[in-house]
């Protein structure tokens, strides 16, 4: 119930399936690509471990430089300006700049033009932007040479030259890269040195890792959709061809539509689709049943209601006594024989819906049968013949409706008891076959031909006993049988006597306990 309710919080009442599991597929992937956001922390890494290289080569330049004559300083910056792309600048002690690494030699690196650059840049720093201000990344100043060369108007050299300490300042180029400072003291007389580093490696090692997470998303993508698609289609387009079938079959409009059994599927789908399919035929199977039971019970009632019906008409022309007396007796008879009908039809029609709601209990089927034999004897429904009942060596136990395996046995025995001769005996016996336990009801009647001992089982089965009197049975007695015992997974099936006598033995069997 938890899970039903967290799904129609999660998707649309209407959504596809389609769309779920594409949905379920590409939320992870967003999830990556939010990771972009984290590629912040890397820039911030990479600045942290710049400022720390920054801070250290301007002190070591600071020493370096610490003692040495002018022209050697001059030297020193302007080789160490080349081989490490950097601008430095140095001050005396009033603040007055005298010496700079480009004026020197010539500038060893240069700003980008934005405007100059192609549209690619000009998006890369679009996305620069638009990721720092996702994560609220704090924005550096825009780097601006000031008109005044002196050391105040850069405030990490002026707070060099008030503490005696290194200072860092990040600041931003034009073209948007990162643009560091470092400021330092320069001996004990009160000189200062300030060096520039554009760090165009840091934004470039950014945007690389982000190219190279955005490639992998794309892909992954890319291939997820496919996948997500390749699934749907294997689950969906199957379940919409049941779905066709199926509003066809309820139309009923083509009789001969087949739900397609998708036998190459060994999956759940397939599962499914051999399931709707036997469902479709058991059901169609269960129509046709009832369609033929109705045209049969249509054809058995039409038939005492038309001699009913002759009685009645012709017992007010008739003016002799004893055959009216005659008429009413076979006006009563039809009467008994739809009454019979009506109720053997009432009770055929309602076994299935009740077998399939009952409770199932443990009976004892050796006691249930003595007792049904006992009862039958004194109630005298044996009309004369002799039944023997053949007792199990120990309690076979089964599960089942105690009352509706009565009424099958007794239907066995009244169709035994039927086609018996009048001296004859009727043998019930009640065994353990096979793990299954077998009761079976044998006369010694004409027995049933092997070819005819399906038919029996068909609702009103006419073939009867001579002798016996029109109307009397109903034709669906081994028919309910048959039905309960299939309710309670067990079989009916009609045979010849197993010593080869004339007869034949009705074989019920069911599962075990």
């Amino acid at each position: 119930m938890q899970a039903g309710r967290l799904e129609r919080l999660a998707f649309p009442i209407g959504a596809s399936l389609t769309a779920r599991i594409l949905a379920v597929n590409l939320i992870p992937l967003l999830v990556l690509a939010g990771s972009l956001l984290f590629l912040d922390s890397y820039r911030r890494q990479l600045l942290d471990e710049r400022f720390k290289l920054a801070r250290i080569e301007a002190q070591i330049t600071a020493e370096a430089l610490a003692g040495a004559s002018r022209e050697r300083q001059e030297a020193l910056i302007i080789q160490i300006g080349k081989e490490q792309r950097m601008r430095l600048r140095l001050y005396d002690a009033q603040g007055t700049m005298w010496a700079d690494s480009f004026a020197l030699d010539g500038p060893a690196f240069a700003f980008d033009d934005p405007v100059a650059e192609p549209f690619l840049e000009d998006f890369a720093r679009w996305t620069d932007s638009a990721v720092n201000f996702a994560v609220g990344a704090p924005t550096a100043p825009p780097y601006v040479e000031p008109e005044d060369t002196d050391a105040d108007s850069w405030p990490e050299l002026a707070r060099a030259r008030q503490q005696g300490l290194s200072q860092i300042e990040l600041r931003t180029a034009p073209d948007g890269t990162p643009v560091i400072n470092a400021a330092a003291p320069v001996g004990v007389n009160g000189d200062s040195l300030m060096t520039t580093r554009n760090a165009t490696d840091i934004i470039q090692s950014v945007r690389d890792a982000r190219s190279l997470l955005l490639s992998v998303i794309a892909l992954a993508l890319v291939v997820s959709i496919i996948l997500s698609l390749y699934l749907a289609s294997t689950i969906i387009q199957p379940l919409r061809r049941l779905v066709r079938a199926t509003v066809r079959v309820r139309a009923g409009r083509e009789r001969d539509v087949e739900v397609p059994r998708m036998d190459e599927r060994a999956d759940e789908i397939g599962l499914l689709a051999r399931a709707v399919s036997d469902m479709t035929a058991a059901l169609r199977h269960r129509i046709d049943a009832v369609e033929s039971f109705a045209a049969d019970v249509a054809h058995e009632i039409k038939n005492p209601l038309a001699s009913l019906r002759s009685a009645t008409e012709t017992l007010q022309k008739v003016e002799d006594i004893d055959l009216r007396r005659q008429l009413v007796e076979v006006a009563a008879h039809d009467v008994r024989r739809i009454d019979r009908l009506v109720t053997e039809i009432a009770e055929a029609s309602r076994i299935d819906a009740e077998m399939s709601r009952a409770t199932f209990e443990r009976i004892d089927l050796g006691s249930l049968v003595a007792n049904l034999a006992a009862s039958r004897e004194e109630r005298g429904e044996n009309a004369g013949r002799t039944v023997v009942y053949e007792a199990p060596d120990s309690p076979l136990m089964i599960m089942g409706v105690p009352l509706r395996i009565e009424r099958a046995i007794g239907n066995l025995l009244d169709n035994a008891i039927s086609f018996s001769p009048p001296d004859g005996t009727v043998t019930i016996a009640v065994a353990l076959r096979s793990g299954r336990v077998v009761t079976s009801v044998c006369d010694e009647g004409p027995g049933i031909p092997p070819e005819e001992r399906e038919k029996i089982f068909t609702r009103f089965h006419s073939d009867r006993p001579e002798g016996e009197g029109f109307g009397n049975h109903s034709g669906l007695g081994l028919a309910i049988a048959r039905t309960i015992a299939e309710a309670h997974d067990g079989t009916l099936v009609a045979a010849g006597r197993r010593d080869g006598a004339s007869g034949a033995c009705l074989i019920l069997e069911l599962p075990t306990a």
